[in-house]
């Protein structure tokens, strides 16, 4: 029988598909346990070989928990909204939803070929109306609750109505808006309604409001942070510049302090939690307030180092900050309206990560030193930003570098507080900010008691508090696109009114482009049925809005982080139309045990999950605040990419053993234009573009023409990608798992190399061997050797161990390792060859379930429990002794360990082999340690 790996897998997967193999119990009498990958964003390109390696990794321990008796849940489905799909039906006009229904088609089939263990009856789709239902749901308990500092939770409006109502806002500790006017109970309820809504929106845990935002206009809508790499949208490389626009934000700071102290109790990579600290970046130091010459305003600074306050010898200002257009004086107008309409062009990343470039400009102001008095001139300076504190710093350029590289860059006073004391080059360093620490009024404290005093002084001066920093800035929850959840909101005069809950979901309505209107609306702007009738509680015709009974709908929608903010409780109740999802199977599953997915999402999807769960739970929905304990973090796969060399100006190609000049220009080939040996099929590189079909080819002197080869990301725009299908065609999936995981450990980044699989094929090929020859079955009930069961039971104590420390690629080596040695010593034993099976199992699922069925088992091999090491096996009872002569070994005798030096030596003394090497000669003396060697001294 040979080994047809592709009609074994198309046989096992329909098999696992029609038994429904993998669907997990929410009822379950055996322990839980929850493996959840970063589910997929379903492009039209499909999957290439870099994609699999986490699911690869999730699956293998899944399937071991299922063998060491787990209710597992291993669910899979679709982040299918998203920025792709809309971009290509803005281009062909193509509804997303038929797109995006094409692609999960072949993510599903693909996904299928490799034998994963998904639970496909809880699949969820955050484009469903089913599952998004339930996100607006979320949204609409957002904005009916908001944050008390006093227990530390989030709780509803109406509890905040009634203490303002009874007691007005001065005793209500609330996370909310900065600037809120102080009124009183009476006050309150003398407000009309509309007043009190806009009061309740600035403590609302999501809130409409003017915001500082990253456009993409190219894009047509707002990009989030990690939406933008170097300048540009991550999503097409448009230019990206700053914006104000009303926009609904999340108000996910109330929960930063939570977010930091979580990361103590997950078991989280360090590098991961480290992210997540310094995107929180808690600083604690002071509020202080200068006052402004010949303006009434003041300017609010937060420092973390209230002690350099007399350092201070100029502010600046963000380019976005309010006050700039009102201080700024006419004869510096030109000049700082340039600088904030250039600024506008750079993203905050770029800004945070740009420490070189000097930039600013004096706004002709001047502030107040809140202590000496002294004008303090007020400058604008990229390097500070809106969103980040107060978006103004009070600058100290014998304290703090950057200041200091400004102020010798335009020549502003970098002043020398104490006289004697040479402040220059060196000014920035901890011994400098330790002398300005040093002065009459810090009384020569260290630095945190100087800072402790310097904020009581300025307290009692009424130009400042202590105060807590967090750089983490409430969340940007609007996206001016037509793919995504629409907002359950419509308008009455102006203000937000949410739909109730069992109207819910509103569905999105259909428009004929996907653009933004001629005048500057979202997409949702052209559709002809999206007003909400209040008496009917449905959506209408636009032409019946009334501003009595019938209002405007939203016209943005929700960002694509929304739906996967949430996903992984759903699976767990997935189809329940009544709930978010049951208490019985929330409090029965409570959280992912083990999370795999990229660290590219550490700052973004995984800070804002983290958010949503803990807000989950203030409201009692989820049982536990945290919803995932342990989450590794898989590496990259990457790509072996080829380019060509063409002299540049020119449309001559040259091998790249031939080349001779430095004026190449480097171009991607197609990897599959390109052999093992690096050389290029000219004739297909002509014909895969226009542009290269008359190019000239210089090969060398065999007539070959060679490519250079990198290592980069797998990706489509290179070129470089490498399609799982053709492998699993060509070698089988089984193949694929295990070369995937044998190519290093999961977390690393490592290279794929199409050759290097036909190794782990191979092994494949000789496992199967080790069960059936050309006759059939060659396993029998034959007593196992000492030497069969030893390499057994170390190969179950090493896997084990492996796949406890998710180390699988070292799990290959040893199947390899106890293939090769059970085959030399002729097992055909049961006894060892079916628990070897299940060890292989979660690796290479396919020839497992063939075998065991091979072996006459009726029941899926899923179902067989994980083999248990059993350590006597691997106690030596014997000793291979060295025996030497004169110090030198000349040959080994098997002894028992049981024997005692007397019994070696008489032993050793009597074997044959002794007996030729001594030649009839009496040796002086015989020395034996037992255990170790023998030596007879001649």
């Amino acid at each position: 029988m040979m080994y047809n790996f592709n009609e074994i897998e198309a046989k096992w997967q329909k098999y696992w598909a029609e038994n429904k193999t993998f669907q997990a119990d929410n009822h379950s009498t055996k322990p839980k346990y929850y493996v959840l990958d970063m589910f997929p964003y379903p492009s039209g390109a499909g999957l290439h070989v870099g994609h699999p390696l986490g699911y690869i990794a999730s699956d293998i321990y899944a399937r071991y928990k299922r063998h060491k008796g787990f209710n597992v849940l291993h669910p899979q489905g679709y982040d299918s909204f998203g920025l792709p799909a809309e971009q290509y039906a803005i281009q062909t006009g193509q509804h997303p939803a038929v797109t995006t229904e094409s692609n999960i088609k072949t993510y599903r089939r693909q996904l299928d070929q490799m034998g994963f263990s998904f639970d496909w009856s809880r699949e969820v789709r955050t484009s469903s109306p089913d599952y998004y239902k339930w996100t607006q749901w979320i949204f609409i308990q957002l904005f009916n609750s908001w944050y008390d500092n006093s227990s530390n939770k989030a709780q509803s409006i109406e509890t905040l109505e009634t203490l303002f109502s009874t007691q007005g806002n001065a005793t209500v500790d609330a996370v909310c808006d900065e600037g809120i006017e102080a009124f009183k109970a009476e006050e309150w309820n003398a407000f009309s309604s509309e007043r009190q809504q806009q009061i309740l929106l600035q403590y609302r845990l999501t809130y409409l409001a003017e915001t500082e935002v990253n456009w993409c206009p190219e894009l047509g809508t707002v990009l989030a942070n990690d939406e933008i790499v170097n300048g540009v949208s991550e999503r097409g490389g448009y230019p990206v510049i700053r914006k104000k626009m009303t926009q609904w934000s999340m108000r996910i700071s109330a929960y930063a302090e939570r977010l930091l102290q979580g990361l103590n109790t997950i078991d989280w990579t360090d590098a991961l939690k480290e992210s997540q600290r310094n995107w929180i970046g808690k600083s604690v130091g002071a509020s202080v307030v200068f006052n402004l010459k010949e303006h009434a305003s003041t300017i609010e600074v937060f420092t973390t180092r209230p002690d350099t306050i007399y350092g201070v010898s100029f502010m600046t200002l963000a380019p976005e900050h309010e006050l700039v257009n009102q201080i700024t004086t006419p004869a510096q107008k030109s000049a700082v309206d340039a600088y904030v309409l250039a600024t506008a062009k750079r993203s905050e990343r770029d800004r945070m990560a740009d420490v070189k470039t000097i930039s600013g400009v004096f706004t002709g102001a001047y502030a107040e030193h809140p202590l000496t008095k002294k004008p303090v001139p007020v400058w604008v300076g990229d390097y500070v930003l809106a969103g980040y504190g107060t978006g103004a710093v009070m600058s100290v350029p014998c304290g703090d570098q950057r200041d200091y590289d400004f102020a010798k860059h335009f020549n502003i006073e970098i002043p020398n507080i104490f006289e004697g004391v040479d402040i220059s080059e060196e000014a920035y360093t901890d011994k400098a900010k330790a002398i300005i620490a040093n002065s009459d009024f810090l009384n020569g404290l260290e630095y945190k008691d100087a800072s402790k005093k310097a904020i009581e002084t300025l307290e009692a001066k009424q130009h400042g508090l202590g105060k807590t920093n967090y750089r983490l800035r409430d969340a940007v929850f609007s996206r001016q696109r037509y793919w995504g959840e629409p907002f359950p909101v419509y308008y009455v005069n102006g203000l937000p009114q949410m739909i109730a809950a069992e109207h819910l979901p509103i569905s999105l309505p259909e428009v004929e482009k996907y653009l933004p209107t001629e005048e500057g609306e979202p997409p949702l702007g052209r559709a002809d049925v999206w007003a909400w009738d209040t008496t009917l509680n449905s959506v209408v015709a636009n032409s019946q809005i009334d501003h009595q009974t019938i209002f405007p709908l939203e016209l943005n929608t929700m960002p694509g982080w929304a739906g996967s903010s949430w996903y992984f409780n759903r699976y767990m109740d997935a189809h329940n139309s009544n709930e978010f999802a049951s208490s019985k199977a929330l409090n029965y599953w409570k959280e992912v045990d083990l999370y795999i997915g990229g660290s590219e999402h550490a700052t973004g999807h995984l800070l804002y999950a983290r958010f949503w769960q803990k807000f989950l739970f203030d409201l009692g929905v989820v049982p536990v605040d945290e919803f995932a304990k342990k989450l590794i973090n898989q590496g990259m796969i990457l790509g072996t990419s080829a380019f060509v060399g063409r002299v540049e100006g020119t449309n001559t190609f040259m091998s790249v053993d031939q080349i001779t000049t430095e004026s190449i220009q480097w171009i991607h080939a197609d990897v599959s234009f390109v052999n093992a040996s690096d050389e290029l099929d000219i004739e297909a590189f002509k014909s895969w573009r226009e542009e290269f079909k008359n190019a000239e080819f210089i090969s060398d002197s065999e007539g070959l023409f060679k490519v250079k080869r990198e290592v980069e990301k797998m990706s489509k725009s290179k070129y470089n990608v490498v399609n799982p299908d053709a492998i699993c065609e060509q070698y089988g999936a089984d193949s694929l798992r295990l070369y995937e995981m044998f190519l290093g450990p999961l977390e690393q980044y490592k290279p794929w190399n199409t050759s290097g699989i036909t190794g782990v094929h191979n092994f494949l090929k000789k496992l199967w061997k080790l069960y059936i020859s050309q006759e059939g079955l060659k396993i029998t009930e034959m007593e196992p050797s000492k030497e069969d069961l030893k390499t057994l039971h170390k190969t179950i104590k090493k896997v084990t161990e492996d796949i406890e420390n998710f180390s699988f690629n070292t799990s290959v080596s040893t199947f390899m390792i106890a293939v090769n040695e059970l085959t030399a010593q002729g097992c055909v034993s049961k006894e060892i060859l079916e628990p070897l099976l299940v060890l292989i199992a979660p690796y290479a699922p396919h020839i497992a379930e063939e075998l065991w069925a091979q072996l006459g088992h009726s029941e899926s091999i899923t179902t067989a429990e994980f083999p248990e090491f059993d350590a006597s096996h691997l106690v030596e009872s014997t000793k291979a002794y060295p025996i030497s002569f004169n110090g030198k070994m000349r040959f080994t005798i098997e002894l028992s360990l049981d024997l005692s030096k007397e019994d070696i030596e008489t032993a050793v003394m009597g074997d044959e082999k002794t007996l030729v090497q001594l030649d009839g000669r009496v040796p002086k003396k015989v020395i034996v340690v037992p255990g170790k060697i023998v030596n007879i001294v001649g």
